[in-house]
């Protein structure tokens, strides 16, 4: 990417509103109340003294046809990203490497490169809104794109970070990591691409001036970077959950939760419980490690249960083909931890309108300050859910109308979760990106005033690794 040249600054507006309405009937009402000096009058000229400075210093906006909607234009004072021009082998370059792997055609031009079928897409969506020209941006944008570093609030490093682990369709040496272990004859390298990528930002004045406190990075696959994550992070890491993070790697407090990508396609009806012949649905894979395990735990408890589809699959196109088929005829669906607490199947079925059921004690959830997930979701603690009959009973007595309550919110809530929206999971995330701004300033004044440097506070109090699913019963 070139250099850019700096943007001219607007000069600020000397001058002042007019005095509203409710002034000039404020002033009328102290005229007359002079007139009898009792304790009314002294609060009415109170009051008025409050609405004058309170009108004419804070001016009302005018209101604006995305605000009908819920949504408004990015402020003037919005806070300032800046798209770093990293070498494309860290970008499109990973692309052409995994198509490269699969003897695929590679094309030529970056503009002609799509990213491949991926649940860990956030890193595409999020680069490709930076790229475009700022007036082709989303108008509603909690993010402004700076063109001069030295403006920039934020830094973001645009690392296909999740496609990276897995270019080589093959683990090499048995590794769990897709794409680590020895790579030996392999042409690409996830862990020397990882190390390269650190190396570019260790050389960059702006990663050093705050110790990358003030940079953006996706690492989304709970996999990714796990080579040089104790190397970057002090910046806000955008990730699905914690499951493989430390406490000093990651937190709710420095970091992002990002929804995956779903896999299956939308459910385009309305509400209604009629074509929904299945009680729950699951499909995906029965044997998973660690927290994962409760799976086939289940499979044993629901496999023989009536009206209860549940299926062992992978990753496959016949299988996107029957959990679709599945997810949009269910009224319920089966949500486990897997090797780590949260997956795509969640928003394929928030998609679906199908009502979750999550057991899952440790998961992270995106945008949890905007979307209360128990008005779309049942949580069944891992304990209770093994239970044999418990589960299956506790979501017959559902009844129909609170069926159709929970799938209404599923869709007042399911554009959060649409990355090709321009107002959707795209700007949900940068408006969850911007609101870090303040932290990262108090941690940066504070690095500059400290003579004796030890550990960074403990952010990790409402990490997810310290606080398991509370069942609250009635």
């Amino acid at each position: 990417m070139s250099d850019r040249t700096k943007p001219r600054k607007p000069k600020p507006s000397s001058s002042s509103p007019p005095p509203s309405p409710t002034i000039a009937l404020t002033l009328k009402m102290a005229r007359r109340s002079l007139l009898k000096p009792t304790l009314a009058t002294a609060f009415l000229s109170l009051l008025f003294l409050y609405a004058l400075f309170h009108t004419l210093l804070t001016p009302s906006p005018s209101p604006s046809p995305s605000a009908a909607i819920g949504l408004s234009p990015s402020p003037p004072s919005a806070p300032k990203i800046y798209l770093y021009g990293l070498p494309s082998k860290f970008t499109y370059g990973v692309v052409r490497s995994y198509l490269r792997a699969r003897g695929s055609p590679v094309p030529a031009n970056d503009a002609d490169i799509r990213y491949p079928g991926h649940q860990h897409s956030a890193e595409w969506w999020l680069l490709s809104d930076l790229a475009r020209p700022p007036t082709a941006r989303s108008p509603n944008s909690p993010l402004r794109l700076t063109l001069d570093p030295d403006e920039a609030d934020l830094f973001y490093v645009p690392f296909f970070s999740s496609l990276s682990l897995v270019v080589n369709p093959i683990r090499p040496g048995g590794s769990d990591i897709p794409g680590g272990g020895g790579g030996g004859s392999m042409a690409y390298s996830d862990e020397g691409t990882q190390e390269e990528l650190v190396e570019w930002l260790e050389g960059q004045e702006y990663w050093r001036r705050n110790r990358g406190r003030d940079h953006v990075i996706v690492c989304q696959d709970p996999n990714a970077l796990y080579r040089v994550i104790d190397r970057v992070r002090n910046a806000v890491l955008l990730v699905s959950d914690f499951g493989r993070l430390r406490a000093d790697q990651a937190s709710l407090i420095k970091d992002v939760i990002l929804p995956y990508s779903h896999r299956i396609n939308s459910y385009k009806r309305d509400v209604g419980v009629e074509g929904r012949h299945s009680l729950l649905f699951f499909m995906g894979n029965r044997y998973r490690k660690e927290g994962g395990k409760v799976r086939d735990t289940l499979f044993q408890i629901l496999e023989d249960e009536k009206d209860v589809v549940i299926k062992h699959g992978t990753q496959s196109r016949e299988s996107r083909r029957m959990a679709t088929q599945g997810m949009h005829s269910s009224k319920f669906c089966l949500h486990p931890a897997g090797d780590t607490p949260s997956a795509c199947r969640l928003f394929d079925a928030i998609v679906s309108l199908c009502i979750p059921v999550i057991v899952s004690d440790y998961i992270e959830l995106p945008f949890e300050d905007v979307i209360n997930y128990k008005k779309i979701a049942i949580f069944v603690d891992t304990i209770s859910a093994v239970k044999p009959g418990y589960l299956v009973s506790k979501i017959r007595k559902v009844s129909n109308e609170r069926i159709l309550q929970y799938q209404q919110e599923l869709k007042m809530v399911k554009w959060y979760f649409e990355y090709e929206d321009p107002n959707g999971t795209v700007n949900e995330i940068w408006r969850q990106v911007s609101s870090k701004v303040p932290l990262i300033k108090l941690m940066i004044n504070r690095d500059k005033r400290l003579v004796q440097r030890g550990h960074d506070p403990d952010c990790s109090c409402i990490c997810s690794k310290q606080n398991g699913t509370i069942s609250i019963r009635k």
